[in-house]
């Protein structure tokens, strides 16, 4: 070794890391990581795409957060480390992080009120509240539904409305965007106390499924992966329940191989849903726009036959957009004063 070489390695006093000091360092920080983070470890894992990966973090999480949870090191170091998190983005629990202690033996997650929408049960749902900020989202199909939903909302009051659609993205893909964390950066950047989502013009791509293996679309497997990823993301969008989501679903496209898809995404959106039925609010476009699922370019509206759908037979013009706006705007009514 050279001068500079041995100059990285050595320490001042002349002694120089051996094999043994990394391991001890790596032991270290392994056993710290048990016992102050166990837990997140085992949360981590749950949240991720069911997998050999996924398999792999759990058989690590499940011990490691059986150790953290029965010594005061985790909850100590949350404390100490509170006020570094400047938002709470939630995990995929319907709990909201009590589903590890009330799940079965057998792995199922406890069901909890926010699976019920008031209404469904008879219960007076609660007074509509001041609606202060909007998130409108997607990818293309987002546009222009996010300039109608901004339009009206710019007269009615104090409401700041932020437009955010990803053209070319998709639950099904993540080489231009993940959206569980686009999802968690748009959270923390806009504070929603509703949120706007329209997307699904780009899907219909592989997912790995519980053993790793790539999932063709469009069969009730692949179905399973896009609503676990869509639920992960409208978890992070309720914000624990201080939010509501409207989640639009698609309007059948004109071609048949992406009809197929949106029957496959629409499909998973309503099962990804069903944990969160008191702050997501799935509205259904497909019977509006296609009903008994055929396509159309024009429709009624306001009396008259209008031209709803772009020429490409797969997004809405400005006016299909205004007729998918009174819908959100209906569903807005029910839980905020505009």
């Amino acid at each position: 070794m050279t001068d500079i070489e041995r100059s990285v390695y050595d320490r001042p006093d002349g002694r120089r890391f051996s094999v043994r000091d990394a391991l001890l360092c790596v032991g270290v920080a392994a056993l710290t990581l048990v016992l102050f983070a166990g837990p997140s470890i085992r949360r981590s894992g749950e949240q991720m795409t069911p997998g050999v990966m996924r398999s792999m973090v759990m058989a690590v999480g499940h011990p490691a957060a059986w150790v953290a949870e029965r010594l005061p090191f985790a909850d100590v170091g949350h404390r100490m480390t509170a006020w570094l998190a400047d938002e709470d983005l939630g995990t995929d629990d319907p709990a909201g992080g009590a589903g590890d202690a009330a799940a079965t033996a057998g792995g199922v997650p406890a069901v909890t009120a926010d699976a019920f929408d008031p209404s469904a049960l008879g219960v007076k749902p609660p007074a509509p509240r001041p609606l202060r900020r909007v998130l409108v989202t997607g990818d293309s199909m987002a546009m222009p539904l996010d300039q109608q939903i901004a339009r009206q909302l710019a007269g009615g009051g104090d409401v700041r409305t932020t437009r955010d659609p990803h053209i070319g993205t998709g639950l099904s893909k993540s080489t231009l965007v993940d959206w569980r964390r686009l999802s968690a950066a748009q959270v923390r950047r806009t504070d929603p106390d509703a949120v706007v989502v329209l997307m699904g013009a780009n899907e219909g791509f592989p997912m790995p499924g519980p053993d790793g293996r790539p999932l063709a679309c469009c069969d009730a497997r692949w179905a399973a992966a896009y609503a676990f990823r869509a639920r992960q993301v409208m978890n992070t969008y309720r914000r624990r329940g201080a939010a509501r989501v409207y989640w639009l679903t698609l309007p059948i496209p004109r071609d048949a191989a992406r009809a197929r898809i949106a029957r496959a995404v629409n499909a998973a959106i309503a099962v990804a849903a069903t944990a969160y039925r008191a702050q997501v609010r799935v509205l259904d476009m497909a019977p509006v726009f296609t009903p008994r699922g055929r396509y159309r370019d024009a429709m009624a509206v306001g009396g008259r036959e209008t031209i709803v759908r772009e020429p490409d037979g797969i997004h809405l013009n400005e006016a299909g957009a205004a007729v998918a706006a009174a819908a959100v705007f209906a569903a807005l009514r029910r839980d905020f004063r505009l």
